[in-house]
């Protein structure tokens, strides 16, 4: 099936993008707005390259609380929507820096810390300090409070 994947996409890229290369006359994608954040986009990009140990930020919305991760460092584990769609897990490290309280569905996280690629969407990791001082720190923000 793997085997498959590939040409298959190949060819979607080819179909979809040929167009464009046949008709020179075709509109040119619209360039984002000068005020469109980045963030989302390096997300995406990092999605879609399968890319580790990115630095990211962000804003995204709540849309699941799930079971602390307790193997190994503690960690509060969500996911979050952001304005692309995408959905990320944050897996915030409670050994290291303070839980989020009362952290509910529908309400929104800033985030700074390092993404990771999986294929649900990637998980973005140290949203903390870092106490060996070897590692440029991260941090979550929720309800006007920072946590790092």
């Amino acid at each position: 099936m793997k085997r498959l994947l590939l040409p298959i996409v190949i060819a979607l890229v080819l179909i979809v993008g040929g167009e464009r290369l046949l008709d020179p006359g075709a509109p040119a994608p619209a360039p984002a707005p000068e005020n469109a954040s980045r963030a989302p986009d390096a997300i995406a990009r990092a999605y879609r390259d399968r890319a580790h140990d990115v630095a990211v930020s962000g804003t995204g919305e709540v849309q699941a609380v799930l079971a602390d991760d307790t193997r190994g460092s503690r960690h509060q584990r969500f996911i979050l929507r952001l304005a692309s769609g995408q959905t990320i897990l944050i897996a915030h490290n409670i050994d290291i820096a303070p839980r989020l309280p009362r952290l509910a569905t529908g309400e929104h996280v800033r985030f700074k810390g390092v993404y990771e690629f999986n294929d649900k969407g990637g998980v973005v990791h140290w949203t903390h300090h870092d106490p060996q001082a070897r590692h440029e720190g991260g941090w979550l923000e929720y309800r006007g409070q920072r946590y790092e």
